[in-house]
């Protein structure tokens, strides 16, 4: 096994609020991201490198040993399934909720309900243990429609500022679970890399606790 660190970074939001943290942990990419169509980048560490690319495949990526260590949201790691990981740190950023929605007023039957979600492993599992009969439809976006159109009851979907759905005439409804962005590393990884990895999820962890201490002040 190489000795080289790759490290899987989530694309969007997450990437953007990674990056200082990193940087905090003393790991800083050589080029602005920004301004490169690359996906593959080098830092100014000789043996890490960071690969830029889609939320949902960090898991993937990490899983099967092609990275080392990753940041995804734990939406997308409830989705996925977490086999294979160790999720050692919660970074504390990329805060929100995974909740139901549905519109204003409206009251669907406990029985049974038709709910739309690109979140359908946690749809499905959320429902059974509440004992309600699902039908899940798997969107891609503008879950908001799903009601408005009579497509579905309900919808499962990440809330931050709920302004969407407020906008959409619909309102959050059951939490399922609270969301920010996690440090996940591959097991194998962290037996192979142990001497490499420990001190960066530590200095990643003191990054957290120091950007925690700010914001309480």
């Amino acid at each position: 096994m190489s000795k080289q660190l790759i490290l899987a970074l989530s694309k969007g939001r997450i990437l953007e609020e990674t990056l200082p943290l990193l940087a905090d942990a003393g790991v800083e990419p050589a080029e602005d991201f920004g301004k490169s169509r690359k996906l593959l980048f080098d830092t100014n560490l000789p043996d890490v490198k960071l690969v830029v690319i889609r939320a949902v495949d960090v898991p993937t990526y990490v899983q099967l040993g092609a990275a080392d260590v990753g940041v995804a949201g734990k939406d997308t790691l409830l989705e996925h399934g977490a086999e294979g990981l160790y999720e050692p740190l919660d970074l504390e950023i990329s805060r929100c909720k995974l909740m139901t929605a549905g519109v204003v007023g409206a009251q669907p039957t406990h029985a049974r309900r038709r709910v739309a979600t690109k979140f359908v492993n946690v749809a499905r599992r959320y429902y059974a243990r509440q004992g309600i009969q699902a039908e899940v439809i798997k969107l891609y976006g503008a879950m908001e429609l799903a009601p408005l159109m009579n497509l579905a009851d309900e919808i499962v979907d990440i809330v931050d500022t709920g302004n969407t759905l407020r906008a959409n005439g619909m309102e959050p409804r059951e939490l399922i679970d609270e969301v920010s962005s996690r440090l996940v590393v591959n097991k194998a990884s962290m037996t192979m890399k142990h001497e490499r990895l420990k001190p960066l999820i530590e200095r990643l962890g003191r990054a957290v606790e120091s950007r925690r201490g700010e914001t309480q002040a």
